[in-house]
């Protein structure tokens, strides 16, 4: 597999770029030539849905406690780390990135606890669907409990399983957790490159290069590795050094 099948995505827009999940940050990544933006969601108190990663305030914005615990008009209302945008929400992004064309991979979150948020799934699944973005949608998560829910909610869409060394570890071993993955149906198994370059042999055997992910590749000397890599996509949060690459 060459480099010209490689998908290249955008990770929480491209994070070690422009501040993590920010509007900014989705605008702006889009003139770097990337297939996919990957971002996050959580509920909010007031039944809206919420583009951020970790389940509580401290480590991306100006405040603290958990996210669902406040409305969408409370998160906007704190400012992003590195810029002065608040918390967006899920339509919001939208907005921004449904004229592009780009691939949206969507994950969804659990709560500080670990619990996945219920009926999160369906949520998520209808809102892109009345947007008339499920053609373009990757519905993602690490929880094999969450992807068979996804997978009932969003039939005519496609899922992703993330899978790292802890996750693997936590839920019996990789091949307990593909065994999970095959009965959910996912299309895609996007995977930490440390767990990949240790098991890429089993992962092919398993899952094969077409379905298969490398995550999340930053460093300049690593490009060349996994663009000739035996895989699909490639989710960075660097994704001007794949552009640079691509352009010789």
């Amino acid at each position: 597999m060459n480099d010209t099948a490689k998908r290249i995505i955008g990770h929480r827009g491209a994070r070690d770029l422009w501040p993590e999940n920010s509007l900014t940050g989705f605008r702006n990544v889009l003139g770097l030539g990337v297939a996919g933006v990957e971002f996050d969601v959580h509920p909010t108190v007031d039944g809206d849905l919420a583009v951020i990663h970790d389940p509580t305030l401290d480590r991306t914005t100006d405040g603290t406690g958990p996210v669902a615990a406040l409305s969408m008009a409370e998160l906007r209302a704190r400012r992003l780390e590195g810029g002065e945008e608040g918390v967006p929400s899920l339509d919001e992004v939208l907005d921004v990135l449904a004229p592009s064309g780009v691939e949206l991979h969507i994950e969804l979150k659990v709560d500080a606890g670990g619990a996945p948020y219920p009926g999160l799934e369906s949520r998520v699944a209808e809102h892109v669907r009345r947007r008339g973005l499920a053609e373009r949608t990757v519905l993602t998560s690490f929880w094999p409990e969450v992807l068979h829910r996804l997978r009932a909610a969003f039939p005519e869409g496609r899922l992703l399983a993330s899978v790292n060394g802890s996750s693997s570890e936590r839920l019996g071993g990789l091949d307990a957790v593909l065994d999970e993955i095959d009965t959910a149906r996912v299309d895609y198994v996007a995977v930490h490159h440390a767990l990949l370059t240790r098991e890429m042999d089993r992962l092919q055997r398993r899952v094969g290069a077409p379905r298969l992910g490398a995550w999340v590749i930053n460093e300049p000397a690593a490009v060349a590795h996994w663009l000739a890599a035996p895989v699909a996509l490639i989710t960075t949060d660097r994704p001007d050094l794949f552009a640079h690459a691509a352009r010789g």
